[in-house]
């Protein structure tokens, strides 16, 4: 009765024509730090530096109400245990970037995603089921659940027969097309495909995703970013100011980003190269084979020319040369 369901909400972005290519964030520098002054979301640290810390949970519950849109109001957040076993014999830890409460009581889950999966979607239901599961009370219980998000993201294209950024995924029943359950939420984001300016910047959720997508790139705080929370982001964020601990942890998730994000560049060119090559060969391939059948029909063509010619009946030269009589006749 039920199925996952895609669902999007129409952004009005700009896009730039291009073929729609897994498309990876600007390579950092690590030449400590030279040409970078803030730290990169896309790395594991830094993600976790901006989002994950109770001392700086204003950044989380800001960008969380940017997502939502008026539609949840957060005023408060728990971070919970990021790491999570299953309940099986031969267990498997799942660990995620960020997972949190509400004062509404709403379990929210959120990844950074650099690298494209084959089974990304199943990851995300998967991972859905830990803040689910842990809700169950002993004894007496009537199954009521909070709402749960799971909220991915991504530095790659996930869905690319669409231009929108933002996806939002819920059980939908089949033959209404209306939501069948709207606590369990599966919400993507696709970093690639925002390229907004900094003067088109409008909403909260706007200027949020310009930071994500090209903090590492700033040199100082846009002139569009007035609002506290990115005042108060941007001091944060600024690499010198860090514990000399810190920094080093940084520089090696910086360098273990660099490092994936160099592989993927790679595989795709190889692949991409391998491609051309591919094509090159079954066109060459089908030029002769296309060359051959030519020869050949102009080899038979001139062969019934001649028949004709020497006085062959049409109706003989027909059934030699399997030729229509009507176009021996043209000849």
């Amino acid at each position: 009765m039920t199925f996952f369901s895609h669902k999007s909400q129409k952004a009005h972005f700009f896009f730039p024509p291009s073929e729609k290519i897994p498309i990876f964030a600007p390579s950092t520098n690590v030449q400590h730090m030279n040409g970078q002054r803030y730290i990169s979301p896309y790395t594991d640290f830094g993600f976790k530096y901006i989002f994950g810390s109770e001392l700086n949970k204003e950044y989380l519950i800001s960008f969380l109400n940017a997502l939502f849109e008026g539609r949840h109001h957060i005023t408060d957040v728990t971070y919970q245990n990021s790491e999570h076993l299953d309940e099986v014999v031969y267990s498997r830890r799942a660990i995620f970037d960020v997972y949190c409460t509400t004062d509404r009581g709403d379990h929210i889950i959120v990844e950074m995603q650099n690298v494209d999966q084959d089974y990304f979607a199943d990851r995300m239901v998967y991972y859905s089921t830990f803040p689910i599961r842990e809700q169950a009370k002993r004894g007496d219980w009537d199954y009521k659940l909070n709402p749960v998000y799971t909220i991915g993201i991504l530095n790659f294209i996930f869905d690319k027969s669409s231009d929108d950024v933002h996806h939002e995924a819920k059980l939908m029943n089949v033959a209404t097309k209306e939501v069948f359950y709207d606590k369990l939420s599966f919400i993507t984001i696709e970093l690639p495909k925002f390229n907004k300016r900094e003067d088109e910047l409008v909403t909260l959720y706007d200027k949020w995703l310009f930071v994500l997508r090209n903090m590492s790139r700033l040199m100082e705080r846009p002139a569009a970013l007035q609002e506290r929370v990115f005042a108060s982001l941007f001091r944060h964020a600024e690499i010198d100011k860090m514990q000399p601990k810190m920094r080093l942890d940084y520089e090696k998730s910086l360098f273990d980003y660099n490092d994936i994000n160099n592989s993927n560049v790679k595989h795709f060119r190889e692949g991409k190269e391998e491609g051309l090559r591919e094509g090159m060969e079954k066109g060459m391939e089908k030029g002769k084979e296309e060359g051959l059948r030519e020869g050949l029909e102009k080899g038979i063509l001139q062969v019934a020319k001649n028949m004709k010619a020497a006085g062959m009946p049409v109706a003989s030269i027909a059934k030699m040369t399997g030729l229509p009589e009507e176009e021996i006749e043209k000849l």
